[in-house]
């Protein structure tokens, strides 16, 4: 299943039909949509006066190809020729004929239907059926076109976020030899100032041997608070879920900005528990790429 990006464009042309008695003017329809990105799908509309009744259609299309994104979709119809005159047809003239002996019937003083009016209503009455179906097809057209460039655009971005991942791993593996050794010079450290402490406090040396259990207690202590193997491990796991999620596809865009989230946490507190230059400068760099991360993620459906 592909991944989709929040971001497109799309755009369909759809004929109304061959020019006809019934249809004068040939005319066609053409439906664009742009998207981008959004926390929900948030859907504008933008169609001409005599296509708004298909505006619950058009919003069907478009929900059943796109589930997250501000989306906005707008319809223009051209009909070909309007500048020639149209030549009605006779059933048109006398359905128009008993509509005005109608109206004029219970309302005298109406002004007759000119001419233009005639020739007016001649090129747009028979028309519409087809234009609606046309409207329909060509928004059909352009929801699919939008989702295969939203999946173009959404294969591009997990190939950009497969890449960090795999510097994060190069990061963690650059971090995790560092711990122990970063671990046992903070113990030593520590236990050596200690002794100088008691040294120079000049201590007994019944009190030595306590203060010495205490100092290595303490030094069990220090060695936890900046023991970061465990930050490391979780980074990784969280690493193997995003590759997992990017592989399978679908809608991952929410799930991979909590994910982010927790890269971003495990990697403050690596810099938090930094007691060296050394892990503290890979904190930053693995705090570079979680923020590239975090800015792709916002794009994904």
């Amino acid at each position: 299943m592909s991944v989709y990006s929040m971001t497109g464009f799309a755009s369909a042309t759809e004929r109304a039909g061959q020019a006809s008695d019934d249809t004068p003017a040939r005319a066609s329809v053409t439906v664009d949509m742009r998207s981008v990105n959004g926390r929900f799908l948030d859907l504008s509309l933008r169609l001409p006066d005599d296509l708004r009744m298909l505006e619950p259609a058009m919003r069907e299309i478009v929900a059943g190809t796109v589930r997250r994104g501000k989306v906005e979709l707008r319809v223009a119809t051209q009909r070909e020729g309007d500048a020639a005159l149209p030549e009605p047809s006779t059933d048109q003239l006398n359905r128009l004929s008993r509509l005005e002996s109608t109206v004029l019937g219970w309302m005298p003083s109406a002004r007759p239907l000119s001419v233009n009016e005639i020739l007016q209503w001649s090129r747009q009455g028979g028309a519409s059926e087809k234009l609606d179906a046309a409207a329909i097809g060509a928004a059909r057209r352009c929801a699919e076109a939008l989702r295969e460039a939203r999946a173009r655009e959404g294969a591009r971005l997990a190939e950009t976020l497969l890449e960090r991942t795999v510097a994060l791993r190069a990061l963690s593996v650059k971090a995790a030899p560092l711990v122990p050794a970063v671990v046992q010079r903070q113990q030593q450290r520590f236990l050596e100032r200690w002794n100088e402490a008691l040294a120079s406090a000049g201590a007994a040396s019944s009190g030595i041997e306590a203060s010495h259990e205490r100092a290595l207690g303490e030094a069990a202590a220090l060695a936890l608070r900046i023991d970061v193997a465990e930050e490391l491990t979780r980074l990784n796991a969280h690493l193997d879920e995003i590759d997992r999620l990017l592989r399978a596809g679908g809608e991952v865009g929410k799930r991979l900005d909590f994910l982010i989230q927790e890269l971003h946490r495990e990697a403050n507190t690596l810099g938090s528990k930094s007691a060296t230059l050394e892990l503290s400068s890979l904190s930053v760099d693995m705090k570079v790429l979680i923020e590239q991360m975090r800015e792709q993620v916002q794009n994904l459906e």
